[in-house]
């Protein structure tokens, strides 16, 4: 019998993935389709329209009162429930599950709904009533961070609650002798992945047991399950968490589901039902979590043959209105490997972190990767500009040579192994860079823009737990203990019929972790993965877990698969032992293989697998002396090598290390300024590949994101704090046409740290490609200063500079005062009647009730001055506002300006406009120009919608007051008018200008 029959190797293999039959059919279980208890209430969120207010009062009577609703929670009630979470820093910045004095970002919690159904609760925000009082805001980082700015927290007495600096080497030396210095400052913009499920809580609290059971989508880390339990006041096993096996995607962003965890819980405990709460888009975008906007001054201390001698770094790091933990993560997760793939010995770093009046920031895919390497790249292109050499030649020179593995970075960061001059080499070659420069070359030649990127990145996996500390000085860290490390845990179980099944600790979001996890089972139980059952779902109550239990930072390919393997090779162990008793041979003589084991020399000795296995359940007295019976093993591992900080605050911020070595080509247009990227090479050596197809999709999803950070995706905020990018109307995430498909190269430099040898993959393109592109911009144009996304209008207006001033004999507009407003128009229409019944008309209140769309009633409250009642709606955010109209500078009846503003729960506006009327042949023109501010939710939908639904409103509201002024009998008797219907709604004008209907 050939042995090999018995035992083929799957871990390396591109084995399709067992989680897609259930997916591609309908049938996998997410959140939302978990069952819940008969009596399951659902809940709305009542949020902030203001940036920076002070809450003055709510009154939530009338919402009470409302059809279904069961209960109204406010601030009041989640401080009499709850205490405020847990935070890094020891700073006066409490924050709880709804605002409780102020709000501090749009879209803050402020109110929760508990009815009989979503709809109905939804419903009942509306009859919520806030009284707010608008603050000063803090948008910008670098406002922020000045003094005198409006604070965010005036009990921290400053926006920059932590700032600390790093010296490692002899960086002051280095810098005395460059030759130059060369400098940069960038300004990463906020984004954040978009997954397709939001976040979803299903909270029930146990009143018997006085325990929560939740079911969600969190993701981990499970570092934020002690910041709930202490939020709720009981013991962390009284706050059960539950995952399903399935989640439409996370990228770190369900980590911020934690606040509604506590929130639901504290619901469900007031109501006594369960509560389910599900996010919709707008409030994910618009208060979900963001990467952080950071600004980077960059410096880097060179010879002139190109040689790296010193970096500096100073980085400004923006997180919102609140630090939630593990916040400050992104500013430290990748701090020890500041210094790249590059072997630089000198370095100092400055880190400050800023609060401001925007979303707090979180955990989001690369988690502090893309913001470094933009810095980090972008320098090290402008060496090459600035000492008129060739890019890639400036990279090969500092890159960490050959040989050099395990390699320690000054911050501390122990890179694991590689060899970056052999990629790099086979990038050139199998990707045909040769060939690209000459097409660069020749587009060049023929006056066109087109340009070169490169991009060297250390990809780091498997975060050490330790790394926040760092933000701590020695002697705070001396205090509260060291802290280090990453526990994984995985069991397998083997049943009494031989079956097998697994458990793991992370929490999958698409990746294909238990197709991997039955790879490395299968290999060393001697079975196929399809004889594999693997769950992962995860129920903190029954599943062994740590504080790094979950799925983030690429830790399962380093840390999960390592606890896997370990936790296989015990059960292979007690079944040699089993079939070795059994068999009355030597246990080294057995191996596994073909559901069989089997005596390595002579195969017909063997025994099956399942009899092996049911020995362990049913016959515990055939087992050898002193072995306890059954057959469940649980592997648990953290790397020694994820040590605490020392005391020069080095830290080995992860375990391992990938390459990843990018570079691309990509024309501009000199006239529309769009980027075309005409090919894209991406290089990883992530260790050993557990399964080539599961690492190709990471790659593609990665560069996919990173793509969209490079071109397209940003988080926009107005200067008062309003979110502009509610929507994917204005939030522009790339589709399949937008994005190229990049040639991909593996090259496979085993870990030694881990003992499959694998490596993190999936973050290595958020964090090469956007830097890899800016690069290929700047090659292509010259520019030194690129602000992410490289968007058409942005990149044209550099390219082609200022636009030139109109024609002196153009004409001006004749509202300059409209300039400053955010969404402006103009427009106009005829009117069959004289000027002046147009006049009557425009400052008649009986009128203007009828003829402005979804106005309730109009009032005269003081001379030329009227109060209306309106109820609007553009895209998913419609709502009741208070409307207050004044009209001045008249010159009846040619002329008048209308000031107005308006309120409502869904936010503000306030605006200004210009009536002309012009007697013309048979009738009147009506021109009219507007300008105008929204802030608050309203806002968030995005200027793009904002501005079409404005435009259609505008122009309904004259053709209803043109078709009705001209119905002159009507308005004669001051009958009941009714408006002339147009042929189509201003609702339905709206849907069908955005595509949404016919």
């Amino acid at each position: 019998m050939n042995e090999d029959a018995y035992k083929g190797k799957f871990v390396g293999r591109p084995v399709e993935r067992v989680e897609d039959p259930q997916l591609l059919t309908g049938q996998a279980i997410f959140t939302a389709d978990m069952p819940t208890r008969e009596g399951t209430l659902h809940a709305a969120v009542l949020r902030s329209p203001h940036a920076h207010a002070e809450i003055l009062s709510i009154d939530t009577s009338a919402a009470l009162k409302r059809p279904g609703v069961v209960a109204v929670l406010t601030g009041k009630e989640i401080k009499e429930d709850s205490d405020p979470f847990l935070i890094v820093l020891r700073k006066p910045m409490d924050q709880w599950s709804l605002a409780t004095d102020k709000v501090r970002f749009v879209g803050e919690s402020v109110a929760l709904v508990v009815a009989s159904d979503r709809y109905l609760a939804e419903d009942a925000l509306e009859h919520i009533k806030v009284e707010y009082k608008p603050l000063p805001v803090a948008v910008t980082p670098q406002e922020a961070a000045k003094e005198g700015a409006p604070l965010v927290h005036p009990a921290c007495g400053s926006n920059v609650v932590s700032e600390r600096h790093f010296s490692y080497g002899d960086p002051d030396k280095a810098f005395a002798e460059a030759d130059k210095i060369v400098e940069l400052t960038v300004d990463y913009p906020r984004n954040s992945q978009t997954p397709l499920e939001g976040f979803v809580v299903v909270a029930d609290y146990r009143r018997d047991e006085k325990s929560y059971d939740v079911q969600s989508n969190f993701q981990g880390p499970f570092t934020v399950h002690p910041v709930m339990s202490k939020a709720l006041r009981v013991k962390g096993t009284q706050l059960r968490m539950r995952s399903p096996a399935y989640s439409g995607g996370g990228f770190g962003i369900k980590q911020a589901i934690f606040p509604y965890v506590v929130l639901m819980c504290i619901a469900s405990k007031r109501v006594g039902r369960p509560v389910k709460w599900i996010e919709d888009r707008l409030e994910h975008l618009t208060a979900a979590i963001a990467a952080p906007n950071r600004v980077i001054r960059a410096q880097a201390a060179v010879k002139l043959d190109g040689t790296i001698l010193g970096f500096r770094f100073e980085q400004l790091d923006d997180y919102g209105a609140f630090l939630r933990p593990p916040m400050p993560g992104p500013l430290y997760r990748q701090h020890g490997i500041m210094t790249g793939a590059y072997g630089v010995k000198h370095m100092t770093i400055t880190n400050r972190l800023v609060m401001t009046n925007k979303t707090p920031s979180g955990m989001v895919r690369g988690f502090g990767g893309p913001q470094i390497y933009y810095g980090l790249e972008r320098l090290i292109q402008r060496v090459a500009v600035e000492l008129g050499m060739d890019h890639l030649d400036v990279i090969k020179k500092n890159l960490i040579p050959a040989g050099s593995f395990p390699y320690r970075a000054p911050a501390g960061a122990l890179l694991d192994s590689g060899d970056y001059q052999a990629a790099v080499a086979m990038a050139e070659r199998d990707g045909r860079l040769a060939e690209l420069r000459a097409r660069r070359d020749k587009a060049r030649a023929e006056g066109r823009l087109y340009g070169i990127g490169f991009a060297a990145v250390a990809e780091p996996a498997q975060s050490n737990m330790g790394y926040l500390s760092t933000i701590n000085t020695v002697e705070e860290r001396k205090k509260s203990g060291p802290k280090g490390g990453n526990v994984a845990y995985c069991t397998v179980n083997v049943d009494a019929l031989g079956g097998v099944a697994i458990t793991a600790d992370s929490l999958p979001q698409g990746q294909g972790h238990a197709t991997v996890l039955c790879q490395i089972v299968a290999d060393q139980l001697g079975i196929t993965p399809n004889e594999i059952v693997c769950n992962m779902e995860r129920d903190s109550q029954r599943d062994p877990w740590s504080i790094a239990t979950g799925n983030y930072s690429s830790r399962f390919s380093s840390a999960t698969t390592s606890s896997a393997f370990f936790a296989a090779k015990k059960t292979r162990e007690k079944l040699l032992k089993i079939a070795a008793h059994l068999l009355k041979v030597p246990e080294e003589s057995l191996d596994l293989g073909g559901g069989k084991i089997f005596q390595k020399d002579n195969p017909e000795v063997n025994i099956r697998f399942s009899r092996v296995a049911g020995t362990a359940h049913w016959s515990p007295s055939e087992l050898p002396p002193g072995m306890a019976p059954g057959l469940s093993e649980t592997g648990a591992w953290s790397a020694p090598e994820l040590e605490p900080p020392n005391d020069a605050d080095q830290i080995n911020t992860s375990l391992t290390y990938a390459f990843v070595f990018d570079f691309c080509g990509v024309e501009i247009d000199r006239m529309t300024g769009r980027v075309k990227i005409d090919r894209y090479v991406t290089l990883h050596d992530s260790g050993k590949l557990l399964n080539p197809l599961l690492a190709d999709g990471q790659v593609y999803g990665a560069f996919n994101w990173g793509l969209g950070c490079a071109l397209m995706e940003e988080f926009v905020y107005k200067e008062d704090g309003s979110f502009l990018s509610g929507t994917f109307a204005d939030y522009l995430c790339p589709t399949a046409p937008e994005v190229p498909e990049p040639q991909i190269l593996h090259m496979e430099t085993p870990s030694p740290f881990t003992p499959l040898g694998a490596k993190g993959i999936a973050e290595g393109n958020c964090m090469s490609t956007p830097v890899c592109i800016a690069n290929a911009v700047a090659d292509a144009t010259g520019l030194k200063d690129l602000r992410l996304p490289l968007t058409p209008s942005k990149l044209a207006g550099l390219i082609q500079g200022e636009e030139p001033p109109p024609p002196k004999k153009q004409a001006q507009s004749s509202a300059a005062n409209l300039a400053g407003k955010s969404l402006r128009g103009s427009g106009s229409a005829f009117v069959a009647c004289k000027p002046e019944e147009v006049w009557k008309a425009l400052i008649d209140p009986q009128m203007l009730a009828h003829v402005i769309p979804g106005c309730h009633e109009v009032k005269l409250v003081a001379p030329n001055t009227y109060h209306a009642t309106i109820s609007l709606g553009v895209g998913v955010v419609k709502g009741k506002f208070s409307a207050k109209v004044s009209l001045t500078n008249l010159m009846p009846p040619k002329s008048a300006v209308i000031n107005g503003d308006l309120e409502g729960p869904l936010g503000s506006s306030e605006g200004i406009g210009n009536i002309s009327l012009v007697e013309t042949s048979g009738g009147t023109q009506v021109n009219y120009e507007y300008g105008f501010d929204i802030s608050g939710k309203v806002a968030a939908i995005g200027g793009r919608m904002l501005d079409g639904a404005s435009r259609v409103i505008m122009k309904q509201f004259f053709e209803r007051l043109a078709s009705t002024i001209e119905k002159p009998s009507a308005a004669a008797q001051g009958a009941a008018m009714t408006p002339t219907p147009t042929k189509t709604s201003w609702w339905k004008s709206i849907l069908k200008m955005l595509g949404f209907a016919k």
